[in-house]
């Protein structure tokens, strides 16, 4: 087999008429730019650091300076996790002719490489030493060798001759014979701008064509393979694929079922902190950039250093040897000769200065002027620099965990996996572009009409509209249209039409216009049910729905009306735009309440699917299914609060926000912040001094006491099952094992969870004291909660820990709280849904506030919301925490 290496030129085409001196990608442009700044601003492109030198000094500094942690961090978790992360890369299949694309791959030459196959001890000068974790890890995909190699990987960096050089050398090795026939290795020469624009145009060939399955290895080809391949929106003659409740194995190499344009995937791998160099701004708009398409399968390994002491980060960049000093100052060797001379920059004269600037999370590179002096650009043009004058060369951000969220989210990317090193330093993140994802509630659409919590933008109604029709149109296969998965509600299509009724009915009020034909849907599908659990024929005032099958309208004729109704929708808001209809409160308050009233009931549709995941209900197309066992040992291993509780109180807290309906004709609605009846008005609350649990009532410790004689006092909780004798958790994706499951927090009804925390010795919060619990430690969607579909199921809690002060998230559930849902002094019925909160003022519901990992961030991180369920209501995604009285 031949050993000549491909190497795809993918540096920036110069313009007709251009200079070969153009070439350089504009450096020298950069260059120019940067020093032509006022003194004390000027800078230089980082860019300047990774030439071939430079590249061979980095070598020297990851294998010989012991204080540069990130390197060994990263190849840590490539050595200890490299199969996992190529499985849960590939947990919808591995498809012939994927392309694994890697930014800047970094050319280091180590000493030795332990191989994980049968000549472990075999050491080898080898290349791109961390990526060959991930290439082994890749070859074990595929069982046979083949003609064609089925998975491409590309090398994409600056330098031409260390592409060739590491790639050649790669080929030759011991871990380049067990790519042959499994892993072509090809390199890309040009920056990240080149190559991405190369993968956009389309020159990964094959991307668009459909080709066989290919499966990892006898053992992973032997397990249960799951339809999980992003397919369109059904329409009411498609059926979806099912799969048995019985099979737990979520781990399994899925064969993707094949869609009506098959698309061969893209895998990006961005190692190395390299994000890090970017401001953070520009990082998000690299990574949104990214030709990651939604709901396909493509995936972004990303490495990110953490927010670490700030000691231990200027000690990584300042090292003892003198490796990072020599690698930065040869920066201008290449500066200089990309100005025309290589020795512009006099050595003897500059200096380097690293410091970490904590408020930003960045640590700062410069060069320092040693004296007073001159340097003549190209262009006839002198800068002058005095004696301790900083250049900037570098920055290098490091990331906490808001930092992150906030980074994925403003990308949408959405995180399917995360490993870090044993020092928990460092940070390796598996991400997916998804079908949809809900903004940050700080970075609303520039061109939003309102404020965090005022009136939705269209945006913002395109997501949930996204939203809804992933869940109704790609999770309800066509039998189940007609079923009731849980009998307290109604059938799967009346929510199809009681969506866009109730928008319908409230823009025909507001408009004082006819309502959209069929106008009979409104008799149908105005109001659904909410019936008493222990007797069902007790039930406030609700449309009566036809009792036979076929009197029933069609789907078809639903998903027309669906469609009429969104125009009717977006019309207004194009009216509000011209002026026609004048923005008051109370439209704004029509718009905030119907986009709301589908919020909720997305998350109630979806609680009553689960209980036919399997058998009717489809996997939630276009996210990643969850590689189970690989998420579970990283959960197993997260670190727990030094103490089970924290006292809190006495305190004085506000609940609640200022909203009256009786002001509703102001046009003051743009900075308003609305909400239902039930959240006004402002008030003062006494909390005295208790003890609260950090974590909520976890499956496993509900599953002990109910083995445990509990048994005999509470139910089997209706989020678990019992699969072939062994109790489960019920999830979107099938059932998982309690071993999976076990930190999650229990789902069940507040007089379960009142049970145990009574044989606890304790008791349930009330919702004051559960309200001022959050206001110091829930950490919101900015923060990473579990919340806006960032999962399809419940994750541990991170509530405690001492890294961020004991904030983090409940693991993605609704709280119940001690308090019943009742009228309060200053409570008014809202006008335009007068019976949203009285109806349900009959001793039998208790307040729950929070949100579950299906619940929007609008709804979510307003602190003022509060929810309300049945005492003894088994199935919504509600847990719980113990108080003790002090």
């Amino acid at each position: 087999m031949s050993l000549e290496t491909e190497i795809i030129d993918v540096r920036t085409q110069n313009p007709p008429g251009a200079s070969s001196g153009d070439a350089d990608n504009g450096v020298t442009a950069a260059i120019i730019s940067g020093l032509s700044k006022p003194a004390h601003q000027r800078t230089l492109p980082t860019l300047l650091l990774y030439t071939e030198t430079g590249l061979r000094i980095y070598d020297e500094l990851t294998t010989k300076a012991t204080e540069y942690y990130l390197f060994g961090a990263e190849e840590a978790i490539l050595m200890k996790h490299g199969d996992e992360i190529i499985q849960a890369m590939h947990s919808r299949g591995c498809v012939a002719g994927e392309s694994v694309v890697e930014l800047g791959a970094g050319q280091v030459i180590p000493p030795s490489f332990p191989l994980p196959f049968s000549f472990a001890d075999i050491a080898v000068e080898l290349s791109l030493r961390k990526t060959s974790h991930i290439l082994l890890a890749l070859s074990k995909l595929v069982n046979e060798k083949h003609l064609t190699p089925p998975i491409t990987y590309y090398a994409l960096d600056l330098e031409k001759p260390e592409l060739e050089r590491t790639l050649s050398e790669l080929a030759a090795s011991d871990v380049g014979r067990e790519l042959q026939g499994k892993v072509t290795t090809k390199g890309m020469w040009g920056t990240y701008d080149g190559g991405l624009n190369f993968i956009q145009e389309g020159g990964l060939h094959g991307r668009e064509v459909a080709v066989s399955q290919i499966f990892t290895s006898e053992e992973l080809a032997s397990k249960s393979h799951r339809d999980m391949s992003p397919v369109s929106y059904r329409g009411s003659e498609s059926a979806g694929t099912q799969s048995s409740e019985n099979d737990q194995d979520s781990d399994a190499m899925t064969s993707p079922s094949t869609p009506d344009m098959p698309q061969t995937p893209l895998h990006i791998m961005f190692l190395g902190s390299s994000l890090g160099n970017f401001v953070r701004a520009d990082g998000d708009n690299f990574l949104r950039g990214l030709p990651l398409r939604p709901g396909s399968g493509d995936t972004l390994l990303l490495g990110l250093d953490h927010d670490n002491d700030s000691e231990e980060i200027e000690l990584a960049y300042n090292d003892s040897l003198g490796i990072t000093r020599k690698f930065i100052l040869q920066g201008l060797k290449a500066a200089g000769a990309a100005l025309g001379d290589e020795n512009l920059f006099e050595e003897d004269k500059w200096d380097y200065v690293g410091k970490y600037n904590k408020e930003q999370r960045r640590h700062e590179g410069y060069y320092v002027s040693k004296v007073d002096q001159t340097i003549r650009l190209p262009s006839g043009e002198q800068v002058e620099f005095s004696a301790d004058e900083l250049i900037n060369v570098e920055y290098s951000y490091k990331f906490n965990d808001r930092d992150a969220f906030t980074l994925f989210t403003n990308a949408n990317l959405r995180p399917i996996q995360r490993w870090m090193d044993p020092t928990s330093r460092y940070s390796l993140w598996l991400l997916e572009r998804p079908p949809f994802t809900f903004p940050l509630l700080t970075s609303r659409d520039e061109n939003a009409l309102s404020s965090t919590f005022s009136v939705p933008s269209i945006p913002e109604w395109e997501t949930m509209w996204s939203t809804w029709d992933m869940i109704t149109m790609g999770m309800i296969s066509p039998d189940m249209l007609y079923e009731k998965p849980i009998d307290l509600r109604h059938i799967c299509l009346f929510y199809l039409g009681h969506i866009p009724t109730f928008l319908d009915i409230h823009l025909s009020r507001l408009l004082d216009e006819p309502h959209t034909e069929p106008e009979h849907f409104k008799i149908i599908f105005e109001r659904g049910i909410d019936p008493n659990v222990d007797n069902p024929t007790q039930c406030h005032a609700h449309s009566e729905v036809p009792q036979n099958k076929e009197d029933w309208p069609t789907l078809s004729s639903l998903l027309d009306f669906k469609s009429r109704v969104r125009q009717r929708l977006l019309e207004v808001y194009c009216n509000i735009a011209s002026g026609k209809l004048k923005m008051t409160r109370k439209v704004g308050r029509v718009l905030f309440m119907t986009w709301e009233h589908e919020a909720f009931h997305t998350e109630t549709l979806l609680y009553m699917l689960l209980r036919t995941v399997g058998q009717g209900t489809l996997h939630p197309s276009g996210f990643t299914p969850p590689p189970w066992s690989s998420l579970a040992d990283g959960w197993d291993n997260a670190p727990l609060p030094p103490s089970p509780t924290f006292k809190l109180g006495p305190e004085t807290i506000t609940l609640g926000h200022d909203d009256l309906e009786s002001e509703d004709a102001s046009t003051l609605a743009e900075n308003h912040e609305f909400g239902w009846d039930n959240e006004h008005p402002r008030r003062q609350v006494d909390v005295g001094e208790f003890r609260i649990e950090w974590r909520p009532v976890s499956n496993g410790d509900f599953y002990e006491y109910y083995k445990a004689g509990g048994s005999e006092k509470v139910a089997l909780p209706k989020s678990w099952c019992v699969v072939d004798n062994e109790v489960c958790v019920l999830t979107m994706y099938g059932p998982v094992p309690m071993k999976i499951a076990h930190l999650w927090p229990v789902m069940t009804t507040y007089d379960d969870l009142s049970t145990y925390a009574i044989v606890k010795g304790g008791r349930l919060p009330t919702e004051p004291e559960l309200r001022l619990f959050m206001d110091k430690f829930e950490c919101g969607y900015e923060g990473g909660a579990n919340i806006g579909f960032r999962n399809w199921h419940p994750v541990p809690a991170t509530t405690g820990t001492a890294g961020e002060g004991g904030k983090g998230h409940n693991g993605g559930v609704w709280e119940w709280t001690s308090t019943v849902f009742d009228n309060y002094e200053g409570f008014e019925p809202s006008k335009l849904y007068p019976g949203f909160s009285q109806d349900f003022f009959d001793q039998q519901h208790q307040v729950v506030i929070g949100g579950s990992f299906a619940t929007v961030p609008r709804q979510a991180n307003r602190r003022s919301l509060r929810n309300y369920y049945q005492h003894n209501y088994p199935y919504a995604w509600i847990g719980a925490r113990v108080a003790y009285d002090v």
